[in-house]
């Protein structure tokens, strides 16, 4: 629970923004302590009616609320930086400090601390496409005036909608290119293993349904041999986090039996080179999209 936090304010109604919503009051935030500032009027209606949440403007949203969660389309944000930077001059003299979340891909922190009031608390948040369904991960960056208490609080307002770690700004891209990306890479993979099993005489329902499950036991499988390799969950990156995945590989890899079998084909076939490639070029990507100076 955020007890110290009166008020959050979400800016944009998109999917970020909704999964970010819904994922606070499944946590137990009331409604009553959010707002959310969405422009179009049809969907601040749905937004408003699902959710019985306030709907407003960005200059209202913005002015009273502790946090505010810019989670609008980066090529919206110089659209709506105006308002929330008079909102935030406006709230200056009150006593408590304003803290800025971002969730636009490749904003830099330095963007909003030179278009925010001077000293402003501003930190960056990747989240991911699994936050719609609550599994997603966040990694956040704090800027230069954001302090550990308010990075403390930012952690479990995302910790609403799946995991969450702290990493310094400039990995961002390659977060970007790594779990921002990661969902559709995991889904051609999937979609890949299911005309596989197709080709091998499946119906696609059931090759289908085993993929998937398949993927998701093995993802639990990993998520718990990471838990138990780091039991404080600092998110610190160890050995033997690092090699889990292998050693997990390992176990299920029999000496000349059918997995082994299968990954030869795997490594013959360039998969780790490919995946190097993609999320090279991800990063390359999200950089040349940044959006770093006023």
């Amino acid at each position: 629970m955020l007890e110290s936090v009166a008020r959050i304010a979400i800016i944009g109604g998109g999917s970020i923004g909704e999964a970010l919503l819904s994922g606070l009051l499944r946590s137990g935030r009331q409604a009553k302590d959010m707002v959310i500032a969405e422009k179009h009027p049809d969907r601040a209606k749905y937004l408003s009616e699902t959710y019985s949440v306030l709907v407003t403007t960005v200059a209202d949203a913005a002015e009273n609320a502790a946090y505010v969660i810019v989670a609008v389309k980066p090529s919206d944000v110089e659209l709506v930086i105006g308002d929330v930077s008079a909102a935030a001059a406006r709230a200056e003299n009150s006593s408590a400090e304003q803290v800025f979340v971002t969730v636009a891909a490749g904003v830099s922190t330095a963007y909003y601390e030179a278009n925010l009031p001077a000293g402003t608390p501003v930190i960056r948040v990747m989240p991911n496409a699994p936050v719609v369904v609550g599994g997603g991960v966040s990694a956040l960056a704090p800027g230069r005036f954001a302090t550990a208490d308010q990075l403390k609080e930012v952690s479990a307002i995302f910790d609403a909608v799946g995991g969450v770690l702290t990493v310094p700004e400039s990995q961002l891209d390659a977060v970007t290119a790594v779990s921002g990306s990661g969902p559709a890479y995991f889904f051609l993979m999937v979609e890949a293993l299911v005309d596989a099993g197709v080709a091998a005489g499946l119906p696609r329902a059931v090759a289908t349904d085993l993929a998937a499950q398949t993927m998701a036991g093995s993802a639990a499988m990993l998520l718990e041999s990471l838990d138990n390799a780091n039991p404080a969950g600092d998110g610190a990156m160890g050995t033997a986090m690092d090699t889990s995945p292998a050693q997990l590989r390992a176990t299920v890899t029999s000496p000349g039996g059918t997995t082994a079998a299968g990954l030869r084909e795997l490594e013959r076939g360039g998969l780790r080179a490919a995946v190097a490639e993609a999320v090279a070029a991800a990063k390359t990507r999200s950089e040349q999209l940044g959006i770093t100076t006023e």
